[in-house]
């Protein structure tokens, strides 16, 4: 693919990952106007809003799969993968934040994907849990499904935040919690 078409399809899939996180109904030429491109472009590649849609899922699995492999979560000590995963996946939040619920009614095999990398989060949570990185008596589904949250709540609601910085926001809230110690 030439460079300038793969800034194109790039610009497309980033843009209409935006816009369409704003508002499902987004037109296509309102993706193609505001990534700088023209409708013909966009329609050569993606015939539909659904055909874009499924594109912008798969770059937000390919972005979350790097990062799952990065944060090395079965072979690094427990703390320094969750920061790992933390920091990798909060710009995956903030460049691609369409709707995962979207995903998994719209597009069966990027919902199995999509389930095939939560279930290698929920095994490094368990891990975590089983390692003492967590109070014994908080079950694993709780934490990860805080995590989710506050992951969630620090791309999305905090987006000057650097990533490092919402890395370590993220562990001491949900290694610490909120009150004095």
């Amino acid at each position: 693919m030439r460079a300038d078409a793969a800034r194109n399809l790039d610009a497309v899939l980033r843009t209409g990952a935006r816009l369409l996180a704003a508002d499902p109904s987004t037109s296509m030429g309102a993706i193609a106007a505001e990534a700088g491109v023209d409708r013909r472009t966009v329609y050569r590649r993606f015939p539909s809003r659904e055909a874009l849609l499924a594109a912008v899922f798969q770059a937000k699995l390919d972005s979350a799969e790097r990062v799952l492999d990065e944060a090395r979560l079965v072979e690094a000590p427990v703390a320094v993968a969750l920061h790992r995963y933390v920091e990798g996946i909060v710009p995956v939040s903030r460049q691609w934040p369409v709707d995962v619920r979207r995903m998994m009614r719209a597009d069966p095999v990027a919902n199995a994907r999509r389930e095939t990398q939560s279930a290698r989060l929920d095994r490094f949570v368990e891990r975590a849990a089983a390692e003492g990185l967590f109070r014994a008596d908080v079950p694993p589904a709780w934490a990860r499904a805080t995590l989710d949250h506050l992951v969630d709540t620090v791309a999305h609601d905090f987006p000057d935040l650097a990533p490092p910085q919402a890395a370590d926001l993220v562990l001491k809230t949900l290694l610490n919690g909120l009150g004095p110690h």
